[in-house]
């Protein structure tokens, strides 16, 4: 695939993928050829290959099941892969689709850093290559330091958009509780390598400082898993003793779910939390319970959508000659304790 991802990805025209889908989209407006001239029109049946990290979090296993609705509705044949968090694996099943005939990757990568491996291996193969959710550089090991023509085309979020929702609506839940600036923090909790999620935490740190200027963030390195950021903020509390209240957000629900477990585990009741977490999938557990819970809110991010909308996208591309977007984004929802069964969160 690609054999210049440079060349795919400078050429620019409106794109309305929202049309196409029935989904609620939105694209940068631009589009990309992703170099994809050696890639030929399927006449035939086509073949996608949805490679995911973490396969088993219910994010991406609403995100399968939304890209097999999609492609059965298509008539496309796809094959979707848990990849875990293994790095080895990720550049094995990306050689073993392409030796199955796979006509078209759609992946997540567990490790940006094998990111241009991939890209190589499918443009050796003149296999098209999609991601979803996280950025990949044809060029780097890190998206954060790649040009922009060398990013490959992506479907999934704006991380900039879902961060300001996310900052707005933790500022609106600490002007709610009457917090004082001084004897509260925020916990800032990410997996600093990955770009979208740092593109997530810095929008979110934004926009609660124009709302509310003056309170000192933490930042918390994890691996975006419960367990790991809830030792990470356990450690941060020992650290800060004498705060009274805490603001917390992070990458992804887990962060957050993690954090506000640390925190209770810690003493701190969950009236001086304010957690708004991102996914809802993990949030909507204790809403479910009935019990109190320092998480008041979460962007709910539809994994379904993601999945159709990318499947749709590499089908357009396989059978029409479409161009990929440079990046299209799905729609996002804040939910929270009296909202998210009615918007529709997978709660299991």
């Amino acid at each position: 695939m690609h054999p210049s991802v440079r060349s795919r990805l400078a050429q620019t025209a409106a794109l309305g993928l929202a049309a196409v889908l029935g989904l609620t989209a939105c694209s940068t407006g631009q589009t990309s050829s992703g170099g994809d001239a050696s890639v030929a029109p399927v006449s035939g049946k086509i073949s996608i290959t949805y490679l995911q990290k973490q396969g088993d979090q219910q994010y991406f296993v609403d995100e399968a099941a939304g890209a097999k609705a999609k492609a059965a509705e298509l008539g496309a044949d796809l094959k979707v892969v848990n990849l875990g968090n293994d790095a080895n694996k990720t550049v094995s099943e990306v050689q073993s689709a392409i030796a199955q005939k796979s006509n078209g990757l759609i992946i997540v990568v567990p490790d940006p850093a094998v990111g241009p491996q991939v890209v190589q291996t499918a443009r050796d193969a003149k296999a098209a290559l999609l991601t979803s959710d996280d950025q990949v550089c044809a060029g780097g090991p890190s998206p954060a330091q790649c040009a922009a023509t060398d990013l490959v085309p992506r479907i999934g979020f704006s991380g900039q958009q879902m961060g300001q929702q996310v900052g707005q609506r933790a500022a609106e839940e600490f002007k709610k509780a009457g917090w004082n600036p001084a004897d509260t923090r925020i916990i800032s909790a990410w997996k600093q390598d990955v770009t979208v999620c740092g593109d997530r935490v810095k929008a979110a740190k934004e926009a609660f400082d124009q709302a509310v200027p003056g309170v000192q963030a933490i930042d918390v390195a994890t691996d975006n898993t419960p367990t790991g950021a809830q030792d990470k903020v356990a450690a941060t509390i020992t650290a800060n003793p004498g705060v009274k209240h805490w603001v917390t957000w992070g990458c992804n629900d887990e962060n957050v779910q993690g954090a506000v477990t640390a925190l209770q585990n810690a003493g701190v009741a969950p009236n001086d939390i304010d957690g708004v977490g991102l996914g809802a999938y993990l949030a909507c557990k204790d809403w479910a319970a009935g019990k109190p819970s320092g998480m008041k809110a979460a962007l709910f991010i539809n994994g379904k959508d993601v999945g159709a909308l990318a499947v749709q996208t590499m089908f357009d591309k396989l059978k029409n000659g479409k161009d990929f977007p440079k990046e299209a984004f799905a729609p996002t929802k804040m939910v929270d304790a009296t909202s998210w069964q009615s918007a529709g969160v997978s709660c299991s």
